[in-house]
């Protein structure tokens, strides 16, 4: 990629505004491309560690909106430090984050090679000792008088009796050691499983689970609909109150989502200021549960700004798709994106866009 702010300086002067139009357009191609590039490698981190990948996708988001073509040499120079020093920092946590996975498996196959090492030798005792009551009674053949013989048969009966014993004792013991440290590093995975489920900031679902729950229910047949939720006036939010005030308006709006929803529905945030639902129902019913959230979901929220606490309007553009037999999960999100589309337009004409 190249430097924009190495370009900026040599080719105008230090200001976008001062180069010729043909290089303007030029600037504002390679700003545009940057910006994609930064949403881009965003995109790859979810994917490569969703553990760690959303919050790098969100600070690169931010710096992605905050390029434009009238910018300083020096407002670029900072953007492109920022962008080097957040990926570095997640590839660092990335990277512990991937020993720490491969730590825990080692950690547990070790539990059960040390554990199948334990009954080996258990079993080779015991074998040793069933092998000398099989020759003491083997013995037996040769003895004449019954009262030897019968001593003999009950000190092999006692002898084999403990062993025995002793081996179920040991593997009982044995099995119950592992079940427990099994459960302890099962424990483990599952709570860093949930983490990689999970949207940092919000907390609720995030982007993969939700595909990976649409193509579940594809593939087992299982009709739902789609609603792709658009926060109104965002970006207005962060421009002018700052990211701080965007993210606490996100958390407070996705609280109000769970609050407002059904068990049954699943709740991801999508991206940006962008949250989905997945409805087990018909559309018909869809349709009456996103008139239930625009009730009790849409309306005033409090922040905490600079300059103390501020009242802000908040609603959303729905759109909402029904996923039909032989649909593919892209048609579905297309028809629900182009519908919340439609919604923001329609709102917009209407002059009820939200924001403070």
């Amino acid at each position: 990629m190249i430097s924009l702010k190495k370009y900026l300086e040599s080719e105008t002067g230090g200001l976008a505004s001062h180069a010729q139009p043909e290089k303007r357009d030029i600037l504002t191609v390679t700003m545009d491309a940057y910006r994609s590039a930064l949403r881009e490698m965003g995109s790859c981190s979810v994917e490569a560690c969703p553990a760690l990948g959303g919050g790098l996708k969100l600070s690169l988001d931010a710096l992605s909106e905050g390029l434009s073509s009238g910018m300083k040499a020096e407002d670029v120079g900072c953007t492109e430090a920022q962008a080097r020093t957040q990926l570095q920092d997640w590839g660092r946590l990335s990277a512990r984050h991937s020993q720490q996975q491969t730590s825990e498996v080692k950690e547990l196959l070790l539990v059960l090679a040390r554990t199948a090492e334990s009954v080996g030798e258990r079993d080779q005792r015991c074998a040793g000792q069933i092998t000398d009551v099989t020759t003491r009674l083997k013995g037996i053949a040769s003895l004449d008088d019954l009262g030897e013989i019968r001593a003999s048969i009950e000190q092999s009966a006692a002898e084999l009796k403990t062993s025995v014993d002793r081996m179920t004792a040991e593997s009982k013991q044995v099995i119950d050691q592992l079940k427990a440290e099994v459960s302890t590093y099962q424990t483990r995975l599952e709570k860093a499983e949930e983490v990689a489920t999970r949207d940092l900031l919000t907390g609720v679902r995030s982007r993969l689970y939700a595909e990976s729950q649409m193509e579940r229910r594809i593939a087992a047949g299982t009709p739902y609909c789609v609603a792709i939720l658009d926060v109104n006036g965002f970006k207005k939010v962060n421009d002018e109150l700052g990211h701080l005030v965007g993210d606490e308006l996100l958390k407070q709006f996705a609280t109000e989502l769970k609050s407002a929803c059904r068990k049954t529905d699943e709740i991801a945030r999508w991206g940006g200021d962008e949250f989905i639902l997945l409805l087990d129902c018909s559309r018909q019913e869809a349709n009456a549960q996103m008139d239930r959230l625009r009730k009790w979901v849409f309306g005033n929220y409090t922040v905490e700004t600079r300059t103390g606490q501020q009242k802000l309007k908040v609603n959303a553009s729905i759109g909402l798709a029904e996923q039909m037999a032989g649909d593919t999960m892209k048609a579905v999100l297309d028809r629900a994106d182009a519908e919340m589309y439609r919604d923001k337009a329609a709102c917009r004409a209407a002059g009820n866009t939200s924001g403070r």
